[in-house]
């Protein structure tokens, strides 16, 4: 549109979660560029490097068209204060714990931040409801799930991770939310995001790091493990577009061959935001090798407690919802990733 605010039509104030984070970043970014207001919210937690999240920090500031506030979740007054200052439109809550194994290790992290956390902030926007509330989950929801593609009406009732399980209460405690007090929400899950600016608990991060050392890569699930990888800019661009489709209770969307999930008793709906074109580990690996123009040395390991074999988004219902699905060739978006680390990281 030709005042750069996308989907939406005029510049909104929006209120981000998580801003220091990986997604986080990426879409406050995006969104600042397409002029909106953002104010963020974030803990930088030491989960991994807090200076990678400071300079993430740094380059929205730069933007002159930032406001943010460094506090947690759990502190329900800092993140009342931070709200009612920013008074939002729409709010977008991308803040957690994240990761599968660490909650193996630390699951009271996963209560605090992602249970307790999502809690405070529901019950702060209920006394003013912005116009949308989105909420990320994850693909790991649906478990060891048989049947693909995963679809949002699946049931989602066996998380095998303590962090899936968290996302999942999130999900349902959102609902009665959005049923109780008229709240429209929308949870996205979201399935293996890399790119950029990513986390250093991943995958990517770790194989290019470990490759470019000429260390060996661990391979969990003997490498036949299979994810439906979303590049950032993909993610960002169908999170862009959901922030335009607030559900609405009693009025589901009407697409032939398309179930929504719209909740029948709230203005509530959960919907993928993935490409549904999953990729095998030992695929997505060469992909790294080819960009870095290097062999990994494998230490091939057996599947970790907690890891799901398989993800597989079906795109159907964020494709009819917005028009968009998720289709950055997996070479692509690894090769930018290593581009950006390179550049980050040139000695080592």
């Amino acid at each position: 549109m030709p005042d750069g605010t996308g989907m939406m039509g005029r510049a909104m104030r929006i209120f981000i979660t998580g801003t220091a984070g990986f997604i986080g970043f990426h879409l406050a970014r995006r969104l600042i560029a397409d002029g909106h207001e953002v104010f963020g919210y974030d803990g930088l937690t030491p989960y991994y490097d807090p200076e990678l999240k400071k300079d993430r920090l740094a380059l929205l500031e730069a933007t002159g068209r930032y406001r943010g506030r460094i506090a947690m979740l759990e502190d329900k007054a800092a993140l009342a204060d931070a709200i009612g200052e920013c008074r939002p439109e729409i709010v977008v809550h991308l803040a957690a714990q994240a990761g599968v194994r660490y909650s193996l290790d630390n699951p009271q992290a996963y209560i605090d931040s992602n249970i307790v956390g999502t809690f405070n902030l529901l019950e702060i926007v209920r006394a003013a409801p912005p116009r949308h509330l989105l909420i990320a989950s994850t693909s790991s929801v649906y478990g060891d799930a048989e049947r693909t593609p995963f679809a949002e009406t699946d049931r989602c009732d066996f998380p095998i991770s303590i962090y899936a399980a968290t996302k999942k209460s999130c999900e349902a405690i959102s609902h009665s939310y959005a049923h109780l007090f008229d709240v429209p929400t929308t949870c996205f899950r979201f399935f293996t995001v890399y790119g950029p600016w990513g986390r250093p608990d991943m995958a990517l991060f770790k194989f290019v790091r470990a490759i470019r050392k000429g260390e060996p890569i661990d391979v969990y699930g003997e490498g036949k493990m299979r994810r439906d990888f979303t590049y950032i800019d993909d993610l960002v661009e169908g999170l862009a577009r959901l922030l335009a489709v607030p559900p609405e209770k009693g009025k589901p969307l009407e697409a032939p061959g398309v179930e929504d999930s719209l909740s029948p008793v709230a203005p509530w709906r959960v919907v993928n935001i993935g490409g549904g074109n999953p990729a095998g580990l030992m695929d997505f690996i060469a992909a790294v090798e080819q960009a870095l123009g290097r062999k990994a040395e494998k230490n091939m390991l057996p599947r970790q407690m907690g890891d799901v074999v398989e993800t597989f988004a079906s795109p159907a219902l964020l494709r009819a919802l917005t028009g968009f699905a998720p289709s950055t060739d997996l070479a692509v978006g690894v090769k930018a990733f290593v581009d950006w680390y390179t550049e980050r990281y040139a000695d080592g």
